[in-house]
């Protein structure tokens, strides 16, 4: 079986990883951590860094800092993963879903304004795949009603918006380390902090709600307990483990950029014939092949796809189920349809992409998509 992904090993981890052991110190905002946060700020220009445990983490941290409460509402789209809603929801705010694009999976932004009530907080965009959603409109909606962004970045570590990394533009952005996505150490992630006012409150949420920080810093001579918290820092074990791929950043997105640009090329010509459409990439978005996916024409054909591709030993999948069908969320949505969500729910197969994909597979994979066309009337 071709399997659907696996994490690319560097070289340093397990060295790293040993390092961090052997220094004694392997609780939270170690040495590797500030190497970690390092790296952000000097590549990406990143305000302020903070590693999380995960990306929902993150999220919530976010969650936090803008006081979302009872009676708030937030938009973001309804093509994502639960991840991106549960934050919210947990500080008992109610999501408001948007549809997707017409053209691609990100939020429509054209049906934003529409959306927006006087209980709006918080616009959420989502970087579906690494490609950066129209953030200059986003931030213009934002700012015309007072309203913060959160960029959901999960999947859009070394993406661009125009000239701007993602993850810069918003007032605060969650990162994604998982195993399936570029950069891994596991489970971990990351909250970028780009508006100042949130940066001191920020790690002490960190913190477990204590000013810690400032007393490793040396800023204060004891900490306390000073707002709410939690325990969101990672193990600096995890954060040896993340540094590691960072440092070999480059070669790990050479390798996944060669490994889509094979399948878009390869798969062009069904596109042409109009069997399948493939990944649109906007002109003010960079591509950064966190995932290459192919859309069928309908749930009939895709379902077929996968099972003829599993049939031959290749492992893709689809998601997302849509959030506002949800069994928990359905029927706080109401019935407002959103006909590009349940598009690409419906009809969006991922392929395998990870750095080890052999050239030999690749060519399988595409083979297979071919001779399933082929064989149909």
């Amino acid at each position: 079986m071709i399997p659907f992904n696996k994490p690319y090993l560097s070289g340093n981890e397990l060295d790293y990883i040993k390092q961090s052991i052997d220094s004694g110190c392997i609780s939270g905002n170690g040495e590797f951590t500030r190497k970690c946060h390092w790296f952000f700020k000097e590549r990406y220009g990143f305000d302020k860094c903070l590693l999380t445990t995960s990306c929902t983490d993150a999220l919530e941290m976010a969650s936090i800092l803008l006081d979302v409460k009872d009676g708030d509402e937030i938009i973001m789209p309804s093509f994502t993963f639960v991840s991106t809603a549960n934050p919210f929801v947990l500080r008992g705010a109610k999501i408001v879903f948007a549809d997707s694009s017409a053209l691609h999976p990100n939020i429509d932004v054209e049906k934003i304004e529409g959306l927006i009530t006087s209980k709006t907080k918080a616009i959420v965009p989502v970087h579906y795949a690494g490609i950066a959603c129209m953030m200059d409109k986003i931030m213009a909606i934002a700012d015309q009603y007072n309203l913060f962004v959160v960029e959901d970045a999960a999947q859009s570590i070394a993406s661009y918006y125009n000239d701007r990394p993602i993850g810069s533009i918003g007032h605060l952005a969650a990162f994604s380390f998982h195993e399936t996505k570029n950069i891994v150490c596991g489970e971990g992630g990351m909250l970028v902090i780009n508006d100042d006012c949130f940066i001191k409150r920020a790690e002490i949420i960190w913190e477990k709600g204590t000013n810690r920080a400032e007393f490793y810093r040396g800023e204060v001579d004891k900490y306390g307990w000073k707002d709410i918290g939690s325990s969101f820092l990672p193990s600096d074990i995890v954060a040896a483990y993340l540094f590691a791929q960072l440092e070999n950043i480059e070669t790990i997105q050479s390798k996944r950029k060669s490994i889509w640009r094979q399948y878009h090329d390869g798969l062009k010509e069904l596109e042409d014939d109009e069997f399948i459409k493939l990944p649109y990439i906007p002109e003010y978005a960079t591509n950064n092949a966190h995932l290459f996916y192919i859309l069928c024409r309908n749930q009939s054909i895709r379902n077929e796809l996968l099972s003829f591709l599993k049939n031959n030993h290749i492992n893709a999948v689809f998601h997302y189920l849509p959030l506002h069908r949800s069994d928990f969320y359905s029927g706080i949505h109401g019935d407002r349809q959103l006909p590009w969500c349940d598009y690409y729910s419906e009809c969006l197969i991922r392929l395998p992409i990870y750095c080890e994909l052999s050239e030999k597979n690749i060519e399988k994979i595409i083979g297979c998509i071919y001779e399933y066309f082929r064989r149909r009337p």
